[in-house]
């Protein structure tokens, strides 16, 4: 009856309502963006793999270089004005590109997703924001696995959307069909309630000051610092092993290529089913649990993967491995979000995923030569005792409790 209750409060929450729509809109467009660019470009440059490379360096390479700068405009801005204005801004960029695209040059693709990336930096942040300010903290989990539930259902449906959008209607109508979302998800936020006005001289503070306050204000707090090694460490292990998912198809299942989207179809499908399972246990698992066990689970069902030559067991393991990625995910954005200030959000956020993501991409940049030492299985090996580091770096955490009312402050 109370889990049910806190449902309803949870779903009744307009500022939920209206940021998981927004996002619903954003992750439809994303996904068309994602599979309709990726086809193209393979189809006209004859499956060149350095302009295939260049999609997932316009997508993430954003991610890394303004996650810093992003966050502490969050914390600067109003945050539904910040989310409504990168929305629009994204949409406008989006059809200057399909312009271009039409009467131009096919390279102002990459712009496409180039933009909405750098934009999504300064948009995620504010969310976070509104979370901390309108959610009470014991929904805050409740709402990461809502959150989180819907990341997975867009990454078992979204190939398959993104890829019929772009072989039905073609280039054009996948990227105007993006904007349009884009143009949407702008026009839901409106309904959010009018920003908290800050305080002028608030407004006037030093940006510089404020960014290096991101930075002291996660050394300050043990349990950012050592999430920050988990983020790091976490990074590197899922970065070696990414790009070579295709050779687990390959090498050791003797598929071919194709087959690779089964195996993530089963990832996704356990990501689907494991954030529902959160969300219903939300208050009875503490999030530093949530982290631990997902942590553990992925380091042994990686290391297993990495040497399974069965398909079923393989299948199996890709499910598993999903059903607890959001343990992880869902763990660390409540852990953020309970530990920090409510003006400090975006800069914690802009501090720690550029550890996670500047180590993936030393992870990806590396794997090959990895692969070529130590052998498929022997980089999957690596992958699971870097989570055994990760692993050992969540028992601090266990030696605080949430510290609601003992948050670190900065003069």
């Amino acid at each position: 009856m109370e889990s049910l209750q806190q449902r309803s409060n949870i779903f009744g929450n307009r500022i939920v309502s209206a940021i998981m729509a927004s996002n619903f809109l954003l992750q439809l467009g994303i996904w068309i963006r994602n599979f309709a660019i990726l086809l193209y470009v393979t189809d006209i440059t004859d499956n060149n793999p350095i302009y295939i490379s260049l999609i997932s360096v316009a997508e993430f390479a954003p991610i890394f270089i303004f996650s810093f700068i992003g966050g502490t405009f969050a914390d600067r801005w109003k945050p539904k004005l910040t989310m409504v204005w990168c929305d629009f801004l994204s949409a406008i960029s989006i059809f200057v590109v399909l312009i271009t695209l039409i009467y131009g040059s096919w390279y102002s693709i990459f712009f496409a997703t180039l933009v909405s990336a750098i934009l999504s930096q300064f948009s995620m942040p504010s969310a976070m924001r509104l979370f901390k300010q309108h959610v009470p903290g014991d929904q805050l989990q409740s709402v990461m696995a809502i959150f989180q539930s819907l990341m997975a259902i867009f990454m078992v449906v979204g190939p398959l959307i993104g890829t019929f959008i772009y072989q039905k209607f073609g280039i054009y109508t996948s990227i105007g069909i993006m904007g349009v979302m884009f143009l949407l998800s702008a026009f839901v936020l409106l309904f959010l309630p009018r920003d908290v006005e800050k305080d002028k001289s608030e407004e006037a503070s030093n940006f510089k000051k404020e960014f290096v306050d991101g930075f002291r204000y996660v050394l300050s707090n043990d349990i950012l610092k050592s999430m920050g090694v988990v983020f790091a460490v976490c990074g590197l292990a899922v970065g070696i092993v990414q790009p070579l998912a295709i050779f687990l198809a390959i090498e050791n299942l003797g598929m071919t290529k194709e087959f690779l989207q089964w195996l993530l179809m089963a990832s996704g499908v356990g990501m689907l089913i494991g954030g529902g399972v959160i969300f219903a246990l939300s208050r009875k698992v503490s999030p530093q649990t949530l982290l631990t066990i997902g942590v553990v689970v992925s380091m042994i069902a990686t290391i297993i993967i990495g040497y399974s030559t069965n398909v079923t067991l393989t299948l199996t393991l890709q499910f598993i491995n999903g059903l607890f990625l959001p343990c992880i995910q869902i763990g660390i954005n409540t852990l953020i979000l309970k530990n920090t200030e409510e003006s400090f959000i975006g800069r914690v956020n802009g501090v720690l995923t550029p550890m996670f993501m500047g180590m993936m991409v030393i992870g990806m940049s590396i794997s090959g030569i990895i692969k070529s030492s130590l052998t498929l299985p022997g980089v999957y090996l690596t992958s699971g005792i870097l989570f055994l580091i990760a692993a050992l770096f969540t028992i601090p955490l266990f030696k605080h409790k949430e510290q609601k009312d003992h948050l670190p402050k900065l003069n």
